[in-house]
């Protein structure tokens, strides 16, 4: 029998005809026997796992009695699935072969497929408009909470709705909501039942989008929009798929830090890869077709961390074109309690190298080998199953450049092709083309940890050292060390 554990639970259901990623995370091993072969079975389709057989130290404390064969039980898989049109559900199960020419299966559990229903508002819209601002709340601050509600009511194009999905805000917080917007039949409010953090929330708010709607802006809580951003955003739209402009950074009383993003890198709106690499698009900052929404929801349960601008910005630029206004059409606040805090803290940090000598040293730097694990994870295996997901939402859509763009970026942890084409990439930002602030260096990095640790399990298994562990990293240390940088550069 299979000693199975997952670190991850299975999602608890996904939309009839929907497509998505799912990432697998755990330890599987036989007792007695060696796995040669470990497959993924969903809805009974085999898929290979993106590795197996790798160190896990704490499942080997758990079972003393199995100790070397619990040790090398680590796996992985990203699975891209499509959701059948039905109501029965999809079963999940791990299937094994064994060295002595055995196959194991080991079931995991089931996904329930439902059909996508809207989330009910409080009340429907009782106002027609033809854009709906999507706002994602949680616990504001009322002060800048009634600034941005006020430079929405100042729009010159007064063709919207507002729908705030908020995040089961604090009881005192969410009454000073209400009353902020209160009287404004514009403002609908839907709050949630449970905390789902801003990934989630965001796009909860996308879901209370009623038909009929043309135009989706996003909107947080805490910043301040120019009077025109609507009606200049819904003029250049034109045939893109979405459209954003720059923004000014200022903090809180209104002084101006910068008045342009684009002060420590590059914009881009056209190039793919360099979106999924690094996204350029601040989700305040964008409008886009209601048919985005459809392509984007529901959004993919990715590891690591996770950003709604960054997954609408890759399936916006998978299914078509993105258009950009060349002026700041808001105010980003810069604040203490903000999810993100201060961008701009840390600027030289985030900066990454962009010069030789960086770019040298971000290959070369042996110290932060322990390091790459969370880069791989958190990193890589983060954009990779975005890029899996939008190749197959946006299949019909797909250009021949952009598909094998999507394609060269999933293959870069089996392909060493794959990998010197993301490794040369990185060379761009010394001829100025720093969109991506060379992350291209850490994703890598994180690929050739995968390698390193495959290899010495294989072949060195009897050594211990900072290669001796493949189970998902904690967070922590890495959030407070890398935070602000990921969020600049994805």
């Amino acid at each position: 029998m299979l000693e199975v554990r997952l670190d991850r639970a299975l999602p608890g259901s996904l939309p009839a005809g929907s497509a998505t990623t799912i990432f697998f995370v755990g330890s599987c091993f036989h007792p007695e026997q060696r796995i040669t072969q470990l497959e993924v079975v969903v809805d009974g389709v085999a898929h290979r796992t993106d590795a197996h057989g790798l160190p896990r130290p704490d499942i080997a404390v758990a079972n003393a009695s199995a100790a070397a064969r619990a040790y090398f039980s680590g796996f992985w898989a990203t699975v891209p699935i499509t959701v059948p049109d039905r109501s029965q559900p999809i079963e999940v199960a791990l299937a094994a072969d064994l060295a002595d020419g055995q196959r194991l299966e080991q079931r995991l559990g089931e996904i329930t497929v439902s059909r996508r229903p809207a989330v009910a508002p409080v009340d429907a819209p009782p106002v027609a408009g033809t854009i709906a601002i999507c706002m994602a709340t949680f616990d504001p601050d009322e002060a800048l909470f009634r600034a941005q509600v006020e430079s929405l009511r100042s729009q010159t194009d007064e063709d919207w709705i507002c729908l705030i999905s908020d995040d089961c805000s604090a009881p005192e917080r969410f009454e000073r909501l209400v009353h902020v917007v209160a009287g404004d039949r514009r403002f609908t409010i839907s709050r949630s039942e449970q905390r789902l953090g801003f990934y989630r929330n965001f796009e909860r708010a996308l879901e209370l989008v009623p038909a009929g709607i043309e135009l989706v802006a996003l909107c947080d809580q805490d910043d301040r929009w120019h009077p025109d951003k609507l009606a200049v955003l819904r003029g250049a739209i034109g045939d893109a798929v979405l459209v954003y402009s720059d923004l000014r950074l200022v903090e809180a009383d209104g002084r101006v830090r910068r008045t342009t993003f684009w002060q420590d890198r590059r914009n881009n709106y056209d190039n793919l890869a360099s979106m999924v690499i690094a996204n350029t698009i601040t989700g305040a900052a964008a409008m886009f077709r209601r048919e985005l929404i459809d392509l984007a929801v529901p959004f993919p349960d990715t590891p690591g961390f996770q950003f709604h601008d960054h997954w609408l910005a890759v399936v916006a630029l998978t299914a078509g074109p993105v258009a950009y206004v060349d002026r700041p059409l808001y105010d980003y606040v810069q604040h203490p309690g903000a999810v993100f805090g201060d961008v701009t803290h840390g600027a030289r940090d985030r900066a990454g190298p962009r010069t030789r000598r960086g770019l040298v040293r971000g290959i070369s730097d042996r110290r932060s080998i322990p390091r790459w694990r969370a880069g791989y994870f958190f990193g890589y295996l983060s954009r990779r199953a975005q890029a899996q997901t939008a190749l197959i939402r946006c299949e019909s859509r797909l250009e021949a450049g952009k598909r094998r763009a999507l394609e060269r970026f999933i293959a870069a942890d089996s392909s060493l092709v794959a990998l010197a084409w993301l490794l040369c990439r990185a060379v761009r930002v010394l001829f100025g083309q720093t969109e991506t602030l060379g992350t291209e260096i850490e994703l890598a990095q994180g690929i050739v940890w995968k390698h390193l640790i495959a290899v010495r399990s294989r072949y060195w298994h009897h050594r211990r050292g900072p290669l001796s562990d493949a189970s998902v990293p904690p967070p922590q240390a890495f959030v407070q060390k890398r935070l602000r940088r990921w969020r600049a550069t994805i």
